[in-house]
C-alpha cells in the first residue's frame, strides 16, 4: 500500500511573509525556511542593511523576491511605514511574525529606568500590535492569513533579572488569544514560546549560564536557530488549519505547564 506523505500542508508557494526581527537569530531562520518553501518575504529589523543582505541571499538562493526594510517596531509609525511597503510592493500579506524583541540587562529592578522599561515594552508588545491591527484587518478584508508571535518562557517562567520582558512577552500570550477572536475565523493567531537558544545574543552568556542549560533543559542543551523552523512553518501553512490562539512552546521541556 503506498504512503501518502502530507508535505503539500507545508507548502507556501506564492504566499507573502512578513518577519520583523528578521536579519539574525530566529528571524532568519525562518525568513530563509519561508522563502524555501515557496514564499516571498519581507525581512524586517532596525538595521536596514542587515535586512538587505539577506534579500539578497533569498533571491540569490531560492529565486523568491525579497525585500529588506529597515523598521524599528516600538515605533508606531515604522510600523506603519513596514506594513504599507509591503501591501505596495506585493499587494497583501500572508504571514506576519511578530519576531522583534529585546531584554536589556540591569543592575537592580530600582534601576530599571522609565527609558528602558518604555523601549522593552514598545520593542516586545507595542509593535506586534500596530502590526497585528494593520495587517490582520488587512488579510482579514481579503483571502485570510496567519499571525505568529514570538514570546519567551520569560512569559511563564518569571525571573528578577527580565521583569520587563517577561511583563511584555505575557502580554503577548493575551494580545495572541485576543486577537485569535478579534480575526476570526479568516486570520489564524498564533504564539511560539521558545526557551533558551544558542543564536548571537548567547554569545554574551556566562559559562555558567550555558553550563546550566544542562540542568535546567530536559534535554541537556540550548536549541540551534534551525529548530524554530517546523513549529514556524506549522503555524504558517494550512498544516495548522484548525489552529488559533495556541501557544507553542518550543523550549526543550524547561517549563511546564504549557501556557
Amino acid at each position: 500500500m503506498a504512503v501518502t506523505f502530507p508535505t503539500g500542508l507545508f507548502d507556501l508557494t506564492g504566499k507573502i511573509a512578513v518577519v520583523t526581527g528578521g536579519s539574525r537569530g530566529l528571524g532568519r531562520e525562518m525568513a530563509l525556511a519561508f522563502a524555501q518553501s515557496g514564499a516571498n518575504v519581507v525581512i524586517a529589523s532596525r538595521k536596514a542593511e542587515a535586512c538587505e543582505t539577506l534579500a539578497e541571499k533569498v533571491r540569490a538562493e531560492t529565486g523568491r523576491e525579497a525585500l529588506g526594510v529597515g523598521c524599528h517596531v516600538g515605533r508606531w509609525a515604522d510600523c506603519d511605514a513596514l506594513a504599507d511597503r509591503a501591501l505596495e510592493r506585493f499587494g497583501r500579506v500572508d504571514v506576519l511574525v511578530n519576531n522583534a524583541g529585546m531584554s536589556p540587562i540591569y543592575p537592580s529592578l530600582a534601576e530599571v529606568s522609565e527609558e528602558l522599561w518604555d523601549k522593552v515594552l514598545a520593542v516586545n508588545l507595542k509593535g506586534a500590535f500596530r502590526l497585528s491591527a494593520r495587517l490582520g484587518t488587512h488579510m482579514a478584508g481579503a483571502e485570510g492569513g496567519s499571525i505568529i508571535n514570538v514570546s519567551s518562557i520569560a512569559a511563564v517562567a518569571a525571573t528578577p533579572g527580565e521583569v520587563p520582558y517577561g511583563a511584555a512577552k505575557a502580554g503577548l500570550h493575551n494580545l495572541t488569544l485576543s486577537m485569535a477572536r478579534a480575526f476570526a475565523p479568516k486570520v489564524r493567531v498564533n504564539c511560539i514560546m521558545p526557551g533558551p537558544f544558542m543564536t548571537d545574543i548567547s554569545r554574551a552568556w556566562s559559562p555558567e549560564m550555558i553550563e546550566g542549560l544542562h540542568r535546567m533543559v530536559p534535554l541537556g542543551r540550548g536549541g540551534e536557530a534551525r529548530e524554530i523552523v517546523g513549529a514556524a512553518l506549522y503555524l504558517a501553512t494550512d498544516a495548522s488549519s484548525f489552529t488559533t490562539g495556541a501557544i507553542l512552546k518550543v523550549d526543550g521541556g524547561a517549563v511546564y505547564p504549557a501556557a
